[in-house]
């Protein structure tokens, strides 16, 4: 089997040009060597870069192979003889700055066809539908009446974007993805099979049955948000769903309808948010965690993975577990269920 790159290389680069990209400074000089590829610290060899930042690598760091290695300050005295220490405040957003400039193409969903600019002849594109100059829409796309998209946007193969859908400036759509009832500002990237503006989940129970609640609220995406594959965004039912500017959201989330996500939050993959939850500016949600409908998590705070928030978290709190509580009170639960496990199987022994 050939062995592809879907990245293409890059042309070699001088360390002092990578220093300046990333506003490190090299303290054992090396601005002249070059280097012309990335790896992982184990796999490196001569005329890669590397990256450094958590000491539990310290021994791989010691045998590295690498030309250089983005490291902070207080390891660069670590970096092995032969190996350029590259020294960042930060090594691991220096790395993400510096995979950036080497490899623009892998910041978007890659293009399905080679279609640069236009519609593809094989789209579908509503005579009532307004497209910018540079808008590009690939093979099997639909664009819906009164759409509109803005100028840079490229809609990929297949994605479907509904009547009177609003897109900004400069956003990807990726393929098979479907947008209803939104509003997307600029800079947005929505992965493969994100689903938005689709029904909330809203019933009337009752003993004769469930009534359907109709849903009439839309989903407002804000500038700069990116949203991983097959993740779905329900839209509000009286009111809006919104997603804030600036908030990065993983795959295979559900976000159902009236959810309030305020600027810059992180979600985690797999989370569920019920309907009319609140998360306030900053919030992080770690992987598969749950929030219960009409909580309020506070600005800034960070709810650790697999948790089930029941109940308003405050901000900058730390919370953890189910239900979701301070982490220090679910740490000493942890280790008080532990000693009574510990314990009970201690009389078993003892009975044995």
């Amino acid at each position: 089997m050939s062995d592809p790159c879907f990245f293409a290389p890059f042309e070699p680069v001088a360390l002092a040009t990578v220093a300046e990209w990333v506003t490190g400074d090299l303290p054992r000089g090396g601005g002249e060597v070059q280097v012309s590829g990335v790896a992982p610290l184990e796999d490196a060899s001569a005329g890669d870069i590397v990256f450094f930042d958590n000491p539990k690598y310290l021994p791989v760091l010691a045998t590295t192979s690498a030309t250089a290695c983005i490291v902070a300050r207080k390891h660069a005295d670590k970096v092995p003889e032969g190996v350029v220490p590259l020294v960042a405040d930060q090594p691991y957003k220096a790395w993400a700055q510096l995979l950036a400039r080497l490899y623009p193409a892998s910041m978007r969903p890659v293009a399905l066809e080679g279609t640069a600019s236009g519609v593809s002849p094989h789209a579908r594109i509503d005579a009532s539908a307004r497209l910018e100059a540079g808008v590009v829409v690939e093979a099997g796309a639909v664009v819906g009446p009164e759409a509109e998209i803005g100028s840079g946007t490229r809609i990929q193969a297949n994605a479907v974007i509904g009547a009177g859908v609003r897109i900004g400036r400069d956003c990807t759509v990726g393929a098979n993805a479907v947008l209803q009832h939104t509003l997307v500002g600029d800079r947005v990237i929505l992965h493969p099979g994100v689903c938005t503006g689709q029904d909330g989940f809203g019933f009337a129970m009752g003993p004769g049955g469930h009534l359907k609640v109709p849903q009439i609220g839309r989903v407002i995406i804000q500038n700069d948000v990116e949203i991983g594959a097959n993740t779905t965004v329900d839209r509000g039912a009286n009111r809006d769903t919104i997603i804030g500017e600036g908030t990065k959201i993983d795959n295979q989330v559900q976000i159902g309808h009236n959810v309030v996500i305020g600027r810059h939050c992180v979600i985690v993959s797999q989370v569920g948010i019920s309907g009319s939850a609140t998360l306030e500016d900053y919030v992080a949600l770690g992987g598969q965690t749950g929030v219960r409908g009409h909580v309020t998590i506070g600005m800034g705070a960070q709810i650790a993975a697999v948790s089930v928030v029941e109940a308003d978290v405050p901000a900058g709190a730390r919370y953890g577990g189910v239900p979701a509580k301070p982490v220090k009170v679910w740490f000493r639960e942890i280790m008080t269920l532990a000693k009574l496990a510990e314990r009970g199987a201690g009389s078993a022994r003892d009975k044995d």
